[in-house]
């Protein structure tokens, strides 16, 4: 653990986040109000966090919440801070390092996605299966460790994806699987470019997340990840995205969203 992971750590840990957890959860735009379903909450605005990344996009609240979901000890993540914002592929290093540094040993990572397909209509959830780095970096630029060449064969791990479907089925939902392609944004996808996702097999598209499962797996962290399709892709059936689209069609999904996470935790714990 470097300095700087150490050092938030130990900030976390004086002040009630020092917990037995099962799970931490990366909630993506319009998502955040997963946090409401938390018991025994704790939180602390990023920007007092030693070290922490802040989000300026808004739909995401940017706090660190700790509390029980579904009976289980959960580390919410209200928001994230995205590549297009910073430059830096690596601008959620340490939030990753920290939940490897607090011996949590899933990381459930969420975004809303534009759909590829005509089919995968928006307020449908997706389990991601696998990812498409389109976005012409990394965020493990610049380590100089051999751990830097992180082998990401079932990277999204197919025991949690066999939990969320079971947690689907529970909740009485349909979950399909797809591949996530990322781009880096912020300006939406062009009508061609969402072609060539397609061509290259793709069936969501959206501007963070890999970057997470990617400093995941460099910690050696168990991974999951679900989308909530907030639009149908440019180009297709005309459609011209936009965020504030992204933002309310997540908030009319939220509660689909919230069902499948709980079941999810109540998935874990009896694995």
């Amino acid at each position: 653990m470097d300095d700087t992971t150490q050092a938030t750590t130990a900030f976390l840990r004086q002040r009630g986040f020092d917990r037995a957890y099962s799970a931490a959860i990366i909630l993506g735009t319009g998502l955040g109000s997963l946090a409401d379903e938390l018991t025994d909450a704790v939180s602390l605005s990023y920007a007092d966090i030693p070290h922490f990344p802040l989000s300026r996009v808004s739909g995401h609240a940017g706090r660190l919440i700790a509390g029980t979901l579904a009976g289980s000890q959960v580390l919410l993540f209200q928001g994230r801070s995205h590549y297009y914002e910073t430059g830096d592929a690596g601008a959620m290093r340490i939030p990753v390092a920290l939940v490897a540094a607090l011996g949590i040993p899933v990381l459930v990572l969420t975004n809303a996605a534009g759909s590829v397909h005509p089919d995968i209509r928006p307020g449908s959830l997706v389990a991601i299966r696998d990812h498409l780095n389109l976005s012409g970096t990394n965020p493990l630029l610049g380590d100089q460790t051999e751990r830097r060449f992180v082998p990401l064969t079932d990277a999204y791990e197919p025991r949690l994806r066999e939990l969320m479907q079971a947690a689907a089925r529970r909740s009485g939902l349909v979950l399909p699987q797809g591949v996530y392609a990322w781009m880096s944004g912020p300006s939406f996808e062009t009508p061609a470019e969402i072609r060539m996702v397609r061509i290259l097999g793709g069936d969501l598209v959206g501007m963070s997340t890999v970057p997470e499962v990617i400093l995941a797996r460099y910690h050696g962290l168990r991974v999951a990840a679900v989308s909530v399709v907030t639009n149908l892709a440019a180009g297709i059936e005309g459609t011209v995205p936009s965020h504030q689209e992204t933002k309310d069609v997540a908030m009319e999904a939220a509660d689909r969203f919230k069902r499948l996470l709980r079941a999810f935790m109540l998935e874990l714990q009896d694995e």
